[in-house]
């Protein structure tokens, strides 16, 4: 058989391995005849698909193991190795390598090498898919690589071998990790120095191939050169697994110096703790440390700075003469904490300082608050001091806007109804009106709506038949249009598209009304309006007018939707209506004797806290792994012999996810602890969920009636505390002008958000600070002093990132409001040793709270 045949057919057949075999059979004569033909082979079978599709890329190994077995120059094979149509778009790395390899084996050892640079320098990220046949042949022709960034950066995305220290590029490549840009990006999420490349170059380091201190010097170097912190996250780890003794730190203690002022904090610290570990630094280097430290945005480095400069002046009193400098740089901190600690050393040192010193530590006396400028003042006689910014008097609370306004009316046209039944509704206002709008236009104008509809329905395919179950509301509604059109291709649908499990109650009960109106149409028993549709913008119905609707229904010889009746009832207010019930007791229907003798229900509703199966005794405090937290609620309710008010007030739990869940507040308005109850599941954020419950609605339920709860609460809290959502606050304030606000509750359930870390310390004082300065100073505090218990660490507890500023707001609104009476766990910290700033803060609320605010401990 002729060789071009035979090859052809391995390669239409995708038989690469084989293919692989015959070519090296192949002399130099029959070789050119394969590449000649092989673009015009290609050209065929790519017309064999679409422009886009990526049929090709299964005939790519074949042809990648043909065109290097048979091309000639190293240039012609690595362009037809590499050609995009041999791989879809997002493929992986080759699964060839080793096929490829086999045929390049015969040829010479300049030609490999050639082909080799050649496939570095087209490689363009680190996961490039030829990355794999670069390294293997840079390791078969042991040339040295070619400079290229993205060659260095997926080496080290490679898991490495146990024999990296004997790998052939590892000479070449260690020195310039510490050089290629992309490395760090790709090594940041190595984390232990027992695995991965942490553990992989400290074995190098042992194994004296690649020696110790050239490795710290890598990593210095690094960092001299600059970057963000995570393409620096992995050089410091490493650095620090290296744990350069005090001789090497000595050694670098120029280059150390150099990182403190610019370079990114994870960075500064390791040569913070290496300068310090030192211990013969000259006054020079000493004083260019402190002022670089001190000048720093980073609290946590002026800190550093400050502690280190008081522990060096305590041992060698000689060097007070050098503090000036840095610690009028450290006026400037935007920290108190820390402004008042430099001018207690200022103060303390203002003795052993020069003229010179003195005059500098004058010249920064402005920045200072003004307690703090008049006591700097004071000891360097002199230096102009802020001028105290006037006293903040909070405002009082602002009017709560009106509880509930005037509902719209239902569609009223045929034409305005038919342009809607096209559209998913997006709000549940929009939702009411257009179920009231259907009901009410059918009844009226039958005819009318069925040629609309019609007309918009007849070119449209009923996709929705082809669907197992119809979950969104709308698709019900868009069943009831194609019944009334009698354009629906399966008949009482109203059977059987409804899901049989799973549905939370709320939107079981949207389904019912939905799913009720379709059977109406098909049976032709649709009332002439609904009961449901609110009155009123919370969701309400009023009692009178929904009697006036049953004796509408009644006239007309109909009857009332089963759901839509049990959806009115949970819609009606909290107060009764005496007129509007002996009204009802005069109708002669069912219906009518039901909303005569209904009462609202009372609901007690339960929240617990569980993570990983665990309940009130998990510690939230606990940060060796992160918390999955499920919020689950119950209730008690007296059952009223209605299935789906039952179901509503019941509160049975389901975790799945849900259509509809920003329409649920408005269908329990009387009800609003267990309409946030229902939304439990939903409240938290999760990766997998595209929204979370918002302000909208929180706001709905504060608008709503019936008593507030922890489940409220929660919600209140989750939404404060998310920096995306700053209308929460306007509900806050809403609340609390209503005098309904369980600031305590709120309070509490604030306090296991932060310490479960569901939520940021920094957002949550953020909102909170925002309602304070608004006039709800007093409710503010009682949050704060019921969110402290559940936040304050336990002794050798490491406190959270920002404790230290929530219990300075928390101070702040106590003595707006004039707040008096301990907290026990507020004197158990004030009382414990040390001077942190979060300590500093305990005590000065403890001082507010008991009436002794000049104590410190």
């Amino acid at each position: 058989m002729d060789h071009w045949v035979e090859i052809e057919k391995l390669i239409v057949d995708r038989r690469a391995d084989r293919l692989a075999e015959r070519v090296k059979t192949l002399d130099e004569q029959a070789r050119k005849e394969v590449a000649a033909r092989l673009p015009e082979l290609l050209k065929e079978l790519r017309g064999r698909f679409g422009r886009w599709g990526d049929g090709l890329a299964d005939y790519g190994s074949a042809l990648r193991v043909a065109g290097a077995a048979t091309f000639g120059g190293a240039a012609a094979v690595a362009s037809w190795l590499y050609r995009r149509d041999f791989a879809p778009q997002w493929a992986g790395p080759d699964a060839d390598v080793g096929l490829v390899l086999s045929v390049l084996a015969d040829r010479p050892a300049a030609w490999r090498a050639d082909l080799a640079e050649r496939l570095v320098l087209r490689l363009r990220g680190s996961d490039d898919r030829g990355m794999e046949l670069a390294l293997a042949l840079l390791r078969k022709s042991g040339i040295e690589p070619p400079p290229h960034d993205p060659l260095v950066a997926g080496w080290v995305a490679r898991e490495p071998s146990p024999s990296l220290p004997y790998d052939p590029l590892l000479d070449h490549l260690l020195p310039r990790l510490f050089e290629a840009q992309g490395v760090g990006r790709v090594l940041q999420w190595e984390r232990s120095p027992q695995e991965g490349w942490l553990r992989a170059l400290l074995e190098v380091a042992a194994s004296g191939r690649g020696r110790r201190e050239a490795l710290i010097d890598g990593c210095v170097r690094r960092f001299l050169l600059g970057g963000t912190p995570i393409d620096l996250r992995f050089f410091v780890r490493l650095h620090e697994a290296l744990a350069p003794s005090p001789a090497e730190g000595a050694a670098r203690a120029r280059d150390y110096l150099r990182l403190l002022p610019a370079s990114p904090g994870p960075v500064a610290e390791l040569a913070v703790k290496r300068l310090r570990a030192c211990g013969d630094l000259g006054a020079d280097d000493l004083a260019e440390a402190w002022e670089s430290l001190l000048f720093r945005a980073e609290r946590k480095l002026v800190r550093a700075g400050i502690s280190w400069l008081d522990r060096s002046v305590r041992r060698a009193p000689e060097l007070a003469g050098l503090v000036a400098g840095p610690l009028a740089g450290a006026f400037a901190a935007d920290s108190a904490e820390l402004q008042e600690k430099a001018v207690e050393l200022a103060v303390a040192h203002a003795g052993r300082m020069t003229e010179e010193g003195r005059a500098t530590v004058r010249e920064a006396i402005e920045l200072l608050p003004p307690h703090l400028g008049l006591r700097a003042a004071a000891a360097f006689a002199g230096g102009s001091v802020a001028e105290a910014e006037p006293v903040f008097v909070p405002p009082p609370l602002p009017p709560a806007p009106e509880r509930a306004g005037a509902f719209p009316p239902p569609i009223e046209s045929v034409e305005e109804l038919g342009r809607r039944m096209m559209d998913r509704a997006g709000s549940w206002q929009e939702w009411e009106r257009l179920l009231a709008g259907f009901v009410t236009l059918v009844g009226s104008h039958r005819a009318g709506v069925r040629a609309e509809l019609r007309s918009r329905l007849i070119d449209r395919t009923a996709w929705m038949y082809r669907q197992e179950t119809w979950e969104p509301a709308d698709v019900w509604l868009q069943g009831a249009a194609h019944s009334l059109a009698e354009t629906a291709t399966v008949p009482r649908a109203w059977q059987r598209f409804m899901p049989k499990h799973g549905l939370p109650a709320p939107l079981r009960l949207l389904l019912h009304r939905a799913a009720e109106i379709l059977r109406a149409v098909e049976e032709d028993t649709l009332p002439p309006l609904l009961l449901a549709t609110p009155t009123h913008s919370t969701g309400h119905v009023a009692a009178a007018e929904l009697v006036r609707r049953l004796e509408v229904i009644e006239a007309a010889g109909a009857k009332p939707l089963a759901a839509d009746l049990q959806q009115a009832l949970l819609r009606l207010p909290r107060t009764p209506d005496p007129e509007a019930m002996r009204r009802a007791a005069r109708l002669t229907s069912g219906a009518g004797r039901i909303v005569a003798g209904w009462t609202c229900p009372e609901v007690e509703i339960e929240l617990e806290w569980r993570c990983n199966g665990q309940g009130a005794d998990h510690d939230w405090h606990d940060r060796s792994h992160s918390h999955h937290i499920l919020l689950v609620p119950s209730a008690t309710a007296a059952p009223t012999g209605l299935p789906l008010v039952d179901l509503m007030l019941g509160v049975p739990g389901n975790w799945g996810d849900a259509e509809h869940r920003n329409w649920w507040p408005a269908m329990l308005p009387s009800h609003r602890e267990a309409a946030a109850a229902h939304l439990m599941p939903y409240l938290l954020r999760r990766y997998w969920e595209h929204d979370t419950v918002g302000p909208e609605q929180a706001r709905e339920l504060a608008r709503a009636e019936g008593p507030v709860g922890t489940a409220f609460a929660v919600v209140l809290a989750r939404v404060l505390g998310d920096p995306r959502m700053p209308e929460s606050v306007d509900v806050l304030l809403e609340t609390a002008a209503r005098d309904e606000l369980p600031a305590e509750e709120v309070g509490r359930q604030t306090g296991l958000l932060l310490a479960s870390g569901e939520v940021r310390l920094i957002d949550m004082i953020a909102a909170l600070e925002a309602a304070a300065r608004r006039g709800a100073h007093a409710h503010v505090w009682r949050i704060a002093a019921a969110a402290l218990p559940e936040l304050l660490p336990r002794p050798g507890e490491r406190p959270r990132n920002g404790l230290a500023a929530f219990v300075g707001l928390a101070a702040a609104v106590a003595e707006w409001g004039g707040a008096r009476g301990e907290i026990p766990e507020v004197r158990a910290m004030a009382a414990r040793r040390g001077d942190s700033g979060l300590l500093r803060e305990i005590r000065r609320l403890h001082g507010r709270l008991t009436g002794d605010d000049g104590k410190e401990g």
